[in-house]
């Protein structure tokens, strides 16, 4: 705990000249790849990740990178391609792995403002699918990788890149499992830098850099219930429909306990000196069990998913004819489960909660834990001096992604993975999966040169 606050303030505290501005060369070429990547449909539907793996192979290629050091690595669905490019070093330190995933969540046209897979500014923002989940980093991690080639930047350890495929889905083709398993010595690494960390302002004032160190387990259940069906012309007291719906409202209004680990603790601790009037009150007494603080925090969705277990409906299906009685009804439940928390005990209380025998639970996705990555001051002090270099006074924060990433995968393959991008965007405006996903345009130029001079740092 001590460690945490200690390191969650060296930014507020270390004092270093400020950072070169980003030049029109390096903005253009960062820009690019970035329409690129975006323009290119990798959905797991009819998207295609080898088509974009390959596409950053030729920038890498064109760029100097000898082809045996830039290899697109394709597993048995030859749609899920990943790309692994390298930049040696003079070896004497392990290497550095940036990661990023090239697929994206599924975007319908007729859901959206403008054409999700064409970048599109805004407003001073880029609008688009994968703007912001995954594709700025993807973006980022080439155009820095060919900034260090052109320079001809040679670090103490190589620093490797891997866009993979299968973030999203977690399938059999999972870009950074298979990789693991099938191309080990090409990823392997002292530690990684990947999404999972991000910075947050409220009405744009910068609250702070996020670190993300460990991250909730995914886990999803199927909610199913069956009747024998019928004429719709002849209702009956029983429906699956009904009787499914009807359990969904009662989980709907359940909340899981608070329960605050070292992490989150000490991120609401952090925070409440940051927040101001009732939310900074609220964030200082949530630490000592206040149930009132704990009730207003949980307005907020960024507040709330950080307080406890969550579990909601994400899909529903039933029926099987406009005239027919259903004869079967379908809920999807995603649960992001708290680090050191049972997920069968997440069933059994969902499970009290539908208080109805007759909806069955199966497992969809089971868990995947992993331990969070230590925070050590050979990563943490490089983050939080680069963070006070361009946003003075900004502090590091530890942080706890709700959401899963494919760092858990290399955690637990014991390479310490730790989720930072410096892309700032407001605290009630997270668009990721969702419509019109965006990222503001200062910002990812910001995140641009934020990287670049970190990595230079990490691997120096």
């Amino acid at each position: 705990m001590k460690r945490i606050v200690i390191l969650a303030l060296f930014a507020a505290t270390s004092a270093s000249a400020a950072p070169p501005p980003l030049d029109a060369k390096t903005k253009q070429l960062a820009f690019d790849i970035y329409k690129q990547l975006i323009e290119i449909n990798t959905t797991s539907s009819i998207g295609n990740n080898t088509t974009a793996a390959e596409a950053m192979a030729v920038r890498l290629k064109a760029a100097g990178f000898p082809a045996a050091d830039v290899q697109v690595l394709v597993p048995a669905n030859s749609k899920k391609g990943n790309l692994v490019a390298r930049l040696h070093g003079t070896g004497k330190e392990k290497p550095l792995l940036l990661l990023a995933h090239l697929d994206v969540v599924e975007a319908k046209h007729e859901d959206w403002s403008m054409d999700p897979f064409v970048l599109t500014e805004q407003d001073g923002y880029y609008y688009g699918r994968g703007t912001s989940d995954d594709k700025a980093m993807a973006s980022i991690w080439i155009a820095t990788l060919i900034r260090f080639k052109q320079e001809g930047f040679v670090p103490n350890r190589d620093i490797i890149v891997a866009l993979t495929s299968d973030e999203e889905t977690g399938g059999e083709f999972n870009g950074v499992s298979w990789l693991l398993q099938e191309h080990r010595p090409q990823i392997d690494a002292a530690f990684a830098l990947n999404e999972g960390g991000s910075g947050r302002l409220k009405d744009g004032r910068r609250l702070y850099n996020g670190v993300g160190a460990s991250e909730k387990v995914y886990v999803t259940f199927g909610l199913t219930t069956h009747n024998k069906g019928g004429h719709s012309s002849a209702p009956r007291k029983d429906n699956a429909i009904y009787q499914l719906a009807n359990g969904l409202v009662r989980l709907e209004k359940y909340e899981f306990p608070v329960v605050l680990n070292e992490v989150t603790r000490t991120y609401f601790e952090r925070m409440s000196k940051i927040e101001e009037g009732q939310t900074a009150a609220d964030m200082k007494a949530i630490t000592t069990g206040d149930a009132a603080a704990a009730a207003r925090l949980s307005e907020t969705p960024a507040y709330n998913n950080q307080l406890r277990t969550t579990c909601v409906a994400t899909r529903l299906e039933g029926g099987h004819a406009d005239n027919a009685l259903p004869q079967m009804a379908k809920a999807t439940v995603n649960c992001r489960v708290l680090p050191g928390e049972s997920a069968d005990a997440v069933r059994d209380t969902i499970a009290k909660v539908l208080n109805d025998p007759g909806i069955e639970i199966s497992w969809i996705d089971k868990p995947k834990p992993s331990a969070p990555s230590p925070l050590t001051p050979a990563v943490m002090k490089p983050i939080a001096d680069v963070t006070n270099e361009f946003w003075p006074g900004t502090p590091v924060m530890p942080l706890m992604a709700a959401g899963a990433s494919d760092g858990l995968y290399l955690r637990n393959a014991g390479i310490p993975t730790y989720g930072v991008s410096g892309l700032f965007g407001e605290l009630t405006d997270s668009r990721a999966h969702g419509k019109d996903e965006r990222v503001r345009i200062d910002s990812f130029y910001d995140s641009v040169q934020f990287l670049y001079v970190l990595v230079k740092r990490l691997a120096s």
